[in-house]
């Protein structure tokens, strides 16, 4: 295989691992504003703890998508229009999600707030399902011609293997989420975190094991299987920290677990980038799907440019926001409009 289509190969595995790291846990906080907090004060230390950086870590889904589209334009296109549902979807989940985050406090009402509480949660567990699913397809095959086309109706994605995909980023980011919160807040917040962490753990990452074993199953070679046994002990060593209290290296050792198992994935299908179920003779892989090794060098010397100072930024913003928080750090709510569009917005009669 050429070096340069494989080592942008490695390069976008990267970059959805490393969306699935950052976008994961505040996703998963997302999704806790109504599984987990326990009224207004809690949900805005929740929303808090995301606040700085949330679309800091939505920016490496544009990056993962646009290096696809760079480095591999027959992958991106044969994906990207045979799962435009899905994509759809999980756009329109993350414009909602960033509506919420962005307009709960402008108002000073339980029923407005309420509202955007659930936009945020939903839009979170839309989005997250929709990524698995659309990243199970990418390495578990579409129904793909010769011409990379999808046969069959708009929902010939739908299978098994495009929900199990889904189940485990849901729960990946659920836990990973908890995981983040056990970190990142103090008080009751943080013990009730710990105590879900521990206990939900084993059950919310079954999905991914699961992906990892059916992905190892049908094209596992012994390094991708040795990748495996590597995630597994990083799961089990998370648990273990967890049970001991030891938040900050439990989190680390959850990320570790979704490194390897995400490395075991691609490691398997490898050079394979868009098996078809069709016939293997239509799938893409890295060479057939690639950019010309002009275009491979010329991104290859940007991304060496640009790549350390986006990790450095984001570095230091999480630096800059390392602090816990807890129900003390937040301050009185109150409404950011007019009364009177205030009281158009939530409802009430003129007079009050």
């Amino acid at each position: 295989m050429e070096t340069l289509p494989t080592v942008w190969f490695c390069a976008v595995a990267v970059l959805w691992v490393g969306y699935l790291f950052l976008e994961g846990f505040d996703l998963g906080v997302g999704m806790h504003m109504k599984l987990f907090a326990r009224g207004e004060a809690e949900r805005r230390v929740l929303l808090n703890t995301i606040g700085p950086v949330w679309d800091g870590n939505e920016v490496w889904l544009l990056t993962a998508g646009g290096a696809t589209f760079a480095a591999f334009p027959l992958w991106y296109a044969s994906l990207f229009s045979a799962l435009y549902l899905p994509l759809t979807l999980a756009l329109v989940a993350l414009i909602f999600r960033a509506v919420a985050i962005e307009y709960r406090g402008k108002v000073h009402s339980d029923r407005w707030r309420s509202a955007w509480d659930w936009a945020l949660a939903l839009g979170s567990g839309v989005a997250a399902f929709c990524v698995g699913a659309m990243l199970a397809l990418t390495t578990t095959g579409l129904p793909l011609n010769a011409n990379g086309d999808r046969v069959g109706g708009p929902f010939a994605w739908l299978n098994g293997y495009a929900l199990l995909g889904g189940a485990a980023v849901v729960g990946f980011a659920l836990v990973h989420g908890l995981a983040f919160l056990a970190l990142k807040t103090d008080g009751g917040i943080r013990a009730r975190a710990h105590a879900a962490f521990v206990r939900w753990l084993p059950l919310a990452i079954l999905p991914l094991v699961a992906w990892v074993l059916a992905v190892q199953l049908r094209t596992g070679e012994w390094w991708s299987w040795a990748l495996t046994a590597v995630a597994a002990a990083a799961a089990l060593v998370a648990w273990a920290l967890g049970r001991a209290g030891s938040e900050g290296r439990a989190f680390i050792a959850l990320s570790a677990f979704l490194a390897m198992g995400a490395a075991a994935i691609f490691s398997a299908v490898y050079p394979v980038v868009l098996p078809s179920t069709l016939d293997s003779a239509y799938s893409l892989t890295v060479t057939s799907a690639s950019s010309s090794d002009y275009t491979l060098g010329l991104m290859t010397v940007v991304a060496l440019i640009g790549l350390p100072l986006v990790l450095a930024y984001q570095t230091w913003t999480y630096w800059v926001f390392r602090r816990r928080l807890s129900v003390g750090s937040i301050p009185t709510a109150h409404s950011v409009i007019p009364a009177t569009v205030s009281r158009l917005v939530t409802g009430q009669p003129a007079g009050k």
